[in-house]
């Protein structure tokens, strides 16, 4: 007797599903080895790192030039800077220059935060003229911010911003250096010069906050006595 469930008819063989390659991850220790077997393509750089956590992962090793400069063999080859500096001095100051004077002197500190810019230099890179420049200068010194340590080399407040560390890099004749002037010696350094003005000495900037609150309330009231003489004229010009 023959099952129902058996035909006489040839079945046809059904396709076996298609299922993904598999992909054969490299050998965790066995470099060797590694190079017999098919490379597992990378989807994900932050997936591999995590798989292979003590080793460096780059797309170039190039270092670009806005870069900080940081290992955890030489760190801290950076510059700190007062957020609440920032805030005041973008507040304070209502020409551009001396925003720009700032600026271009942070940029151009060493470690341990000196200068070493003349005025000329200064007058050509901001393509100013000299005397505005000394203008400048000399209501950025007023307030503390820098000071003259000699001609050619200012040095910045350092609570204001710093540049705590730099990496010098080396020459065929001179090799590289790392320099790092941690701010609380310079601090104390300042603080017993007792040549130096009291404000650079002890930096504050409560004279700029009063400053700015005295000229937001002036231009308040002016704002509001030209309101009050438009009011006027109408009230005048609707009488006639």
């Amino acid at each position: 007797m023959e099952s129902s469930l058996v035909t006489p008819e040839p079945q046809r063989r059904r396709p076996a599903p298609k299922r993904a390659p598999r992909r054969t991850e490299l050998p965790l220790g066995d470099e060797i080895q590694a190079w017999s077997k098919p490379v597992q393509p990378v989807e994900d750089l932050d997936s591999v790192a995590r798989r292979y956590p003590r080793r460096k992962l780059s797309l170039s090793s190039e270092r670009k030039p806005m870069e900080f400069y940081d290992t955890p063999e030489r760190p801290k080859a950076f510059s700190m800077d007062s957020l609440e500096f920032f805030f005041l001095i973008a507040q304070y100051f209502r020409e551009a220059l001396p925003l720009r004077l700032i600026l271009l002197m942070i940029a151009c500190q060493k470690a341990g935060g000196q200068i070493r810019l003349t005025q000329e230099e200064m007058a050509t890179v901001l393509d100013v003229a000299r005397a505005k420049i000394n203008e400048a200068l000399q209501e950025i010194m007023s307030h503390g911010i820098v000071f003259k340590v000699r001609r050619g080399v200012y040095q910045f407040n350092p609570p204001y911003s710093y540049r705590v560390a730099e990496f010098i890099p080396g020459t065929e004749l001179v090799e590289a250096e790392y320099v790092q002037v941690d701010q609380d010696q310079m601090i104390a350094k300042i603080r017993k010069d007792e040549s130096l003005p009291d404000l650079v000495r002890f930096p504050s900037l409560e004279h700029m906050r009063e400053a700015i609150e005295e000229l937001r309330k002036k231009r308040a009231e002016e704002r509001a006595a030209r309101r009050l003489a438009r009011v006027q004229r109408q009230e005048e010009g609707s009488a006639q």
